[in-house]
């Protein structure tokens, strides 16, 4: 499993976390959501062993993060971080780098062709593939970016805003397909971060809300519908624990509207 015990982290202006503790079970997929500004990114960031906290520590499989070189070394063969906006080496095609990547997680070589072949495939990249990558356009950047991680086939992938940065309806139905398949096993743990509702609800075992560096709740769909006695859609279960304001000033704007107020 995955735990944060305690994890404090801050930029040297403000507290972006604050002892944040969460445990993710094995072949769970949990989405982090939240305001903008408020730790998402941070968290998996901290998940990822990216940024280390400055109170607190992060446990993989019973191995604490960064507590010895070999410990971590074994971590970072088992887990892929995919930020929101990736490094990718523009000079090289597609293809050489998600088998360059492959490879550095240690995948069979005729294995990594095969998938490498069938992830261009997926993601419509199969003429862009073997082009460099200072070609490409926003969307299929993110492809190939997509493409890096799953070609690694790591049981713990933390992914940041995966949907976003210009992915076609075509690429958001691929992505969420491999998700669903890959959630469906119980070896393979997803930590991911999402602003849109309706792929929460379709993915998410559990939510983790992060509001002002906190974590504000973790649970499941039905369970934040229970503490928020909401039965409609997910959007305004997440609206009434993140910004209640915000669905306040909805019904006054109507409100008044109706009224004639707003002439």
């Amino acid at each position: 499993m995955i735990r944060a015990v305690n994890v404090t982290h801050h930029y040297g202006i403000r507290p972006i976390l604050k002892n944040i503790n969460l445990e993710i079970q094995t072949g769970e997929v949990v989405v982090v959501v939240g305001p903008n500004g408020m730790g998402k990114t941070t968290l998996l960031g901290v998940l990822a062993g990216a940024l280390w906290p400055h109170t607190g520590y992060v446990e993989i499989d019973g191995v604490r993060r960064r507590e010895s070189i070999e410990g971590e070394r074994a971590l970072r063969k088992k887990i892929v971080y995919l930020p929101d906006h990736t490094w990718l080496p523009k000079n090289r095609t597609g293809r050489e780098f998600i088998l360059a990547v492959g490879r550095l997680y240690g995948v069979d070589e005729l294995r990594l062709f095969d998938h490498a072949d069938r992830l261009l495939r997926l993601f419509d990249l199969n003429e862009q593939g073997d082009q460099p990558i200072y070609s490409y356009s926003a969307g299929q950047l993110k492809k190939i970016s997509l493409c890096s991680a799953l070609i690694t086939e790591a049981p713990y992938l933390l992914l940041d805003e995966p949907f976003s940065g210009g992915l076609d309806p075509s690429g958001i139905m691929a992505l969420k397909k491999v998700l669903q398949r890959l959630a469906a096993r119980d070896d393979v743990t997803i930590v991911m971060t999402t602003p849109v509702p309706e792929l929460v609800e379709e993915l998410a075992d559990r939510i983790a809300i992060v509001c002002n560096g906190e974590l504000a709740a973790f649970d499941s769909v039905a369970g934040l519908r229970k503490l928020t006695g909401t039965d409609g859609p997910l959007a305004d279960v997440l609206q009434r624990l993140l910004n209640p304001e915000t669905l306040a000033n909805i019904e006054f704007y109507f409100a008044r509207d109706s009224q004639g107020g707003s002439k």
